[in-house]
């Protein structure tokens, strides 16, 4: 046994607790000794998955109760409301661009974005939060079996409010007090605190779409300390959290985007590319799409309009940015209002899935969107919500969109509703879908598309902004075992 001491043990593949600011890397200790207990990872990571019905903690079975009872014991209301209902936002007299009187959390303004390849080119609102969030998960291992804390949270754009949160989900508004609010539990564990030893620690983007630039640390850390209990929190394997991944609007997309990272799936003994040559398609797709983003002040950014409850689209098409009074009693603050991006439907989230040489591959789109820090991350097959290519005059719909939206229900390897992040936009829900197809026709997919196994592209999401949030939310899927190929 190591010796303990006030600070907690001494084994150097531990790191030890210092005082330091959050977002400061969490973990110290000996190289020689974390690269041999790294290469038992991802085995742990299967071990957990494979622990599906119960764990030491709670039973799956009885884990929609306890949902229920945490959503009951405290008041969650949202309203929408005007914008002149408010509080502590505003727009500016200038620029019209909405922003907190704080000078903090974030702001909405214009952007204007050019597309070389085919010439595209719009303008629309953009969430601007220069701060980079922590979306942590506390580990720890009962009966030699690694269980996850998770943490029922209020958000008021969730579908159904509460949803399965990592154990810490914060800006750093909201971890400094920003907000004037209590503090962020168990945020300890990832400032490094308290001795944990990292497991999982890579800075991945946001949505492209709706944020400019914006970034997360998704951190997984484990723990041998006992953790003090809190009622709202509970332990549950990669299993479990899995067969939750296969019920709608429970796992939020915190934690799907955290569990993506997980060093978990098997890599193949073969694949179509090579791990070279599939960087080296990733590098040229990057380098071949010239994306050019320029702020544009709110007021100024050509086919929106703003009403006394919205800005929109003159016609109406794929989001709009609202306002809402939200209150949680167990959240930092007990209530606030605040803006939200809304999309005007249900999307679609999918992944082509087929087989080569009996080897399970995914095709994955390389994506180029305004907010991306680099052009392009690669994102699912299909990425959008099919109502806006719809009607009179719509866009031309995206690739493949059919071929998911007609899929045999025999070739469905899953379907779920799955929301994306509801602290800043409301009911952005998507159908999240896994199809196999008959690869004869697409062995060679067409430009900008590439079949990658799911080892790959686990892999690449252990790196930082090749895979997008919502590729990421299918693959936290295939990591628990909700969907097995």
């Amino acid at each position: 046994m190591s010796e303990l001491t006030e600070t907690g043990p001494r084994d150097a593949s531990w790191g030890r607790a210092r005082s330091v600011r959050p977002g400061d890397a969490p973990f110290t200790g000996s190289t020689a000794l974390r690269s041999r207990a790294d290469a038992t990872l991802p085995e742990r990571f299967r071990r957990s998955a494979a622990a599906v019905g119960s764990g030491a903690k709670m039973s799956t079975e009885d884990f929609a109760g306890w949902l229920a009872e945490r959503s009951a014991a405290h008041p969650f209301r949202v309203h929408r409301i005007a914008f002149d209902q408010l509080q502590g936002w505003s727009f500016e007299p200038v620029t019209g661009n909405l922003v907190h009187d704080s000078g903090r959390f974030f702001t909405v303004h214009g952007l204007r974005v050019r597309v070389t390849e085919g010439a595209h080119d719009w303008q629309q609102p953009i969430i601007n939060q220069a701060e980079v969030g922590v979306l942590g998960i506390l580990a720890k291992e009962f009966d030699g079996v690694l269980h996850f804390l998770m943490q029922a949270k209020m958000e008021p754009g969730n579908p159904r409010l509460v949803q399965l949160s990592p154990t810490v989900q914060a800006t750093r508004s909201n971890y400094t007090k920003a907000h004037g609010g209590g503090s962020v539990k168990y945020l300890e564990y990832f400032t490094g605190r308290r001795p944990t030893r990292v497991l999982v620690d890579v800075l991945q983007s946001e949505h492209g779409a709706w944020f400019l630039h914006k970034a997360n640390r998704n951190v997984i850390v484990e723990t041998r300390e006992d953790v003090p209990p809190d009622p709202d929190f509970c332990w549950l394997t990669l299993g479990q959290l899995g067969e939750l991944l296969l019920k709608d609007h429970v796992v939020n997309m915190d934690s799907r985007t955290v569990l993506a990272c997980a060093p978990h799936l098997l890599t193949e003994p073969q694949a179509l590319s090579s791990d070279t040559e599939l960087l080296s398609w990733i590098t040229t797709e990057k380098a071949g799409h010239q994306v050019r983003a320029e702020p544009l002040p709110l007021a100024e950014t050509e086919g929106w309009v703003r009403t006394e409850s919205a800005v929109r689209r003159l016609d109406d098409r794929f989001f709009r940015v609202v306002a809402v009074r939200a209150e949680a009693a167990n959240r930092e603050v007990a209530g606030w209002t605040q803006p939200l991006f809304e999309p005007v439907a249900t999307g679609v989230t999918a992944f082509l899935t087929g087989r080569f040489g009996g080897v399970p591959h995914l095709l994955v789109h390389a994506r180029a969107e305004g907010g991306f820090l680099e052009s392009v991350e690669l994102g699912p097959t299909v990425q959008c919500v099919p109502d806006n290519y719809r009607g009179h005059a719509a866009p031309a719909a995206p690739r493949f969109l059919d071929l998911v939206l007609n899929a045999a229900p025999h070739s469905i390897r899953y379907s779920a509703l799955h929301s994306e992040e509801g602290g800043r936009f409301l009911n952005a829900v998507s159908r999240h879908l896994v199809v196999d197809v008959d690869t004869a026709a697409l062995s060679t997919p067409p430009e900008g598309y590439r079949w990658v196994t799911p080892g790959q592209l686990n892999w690449l999401a252990r790196h930082s902004r090749y895979v997008n949030v919502q590729a990421r939310s299918l693959l936290a899927a295939l990591n628990s075992g909700a969907v097995r190929l």
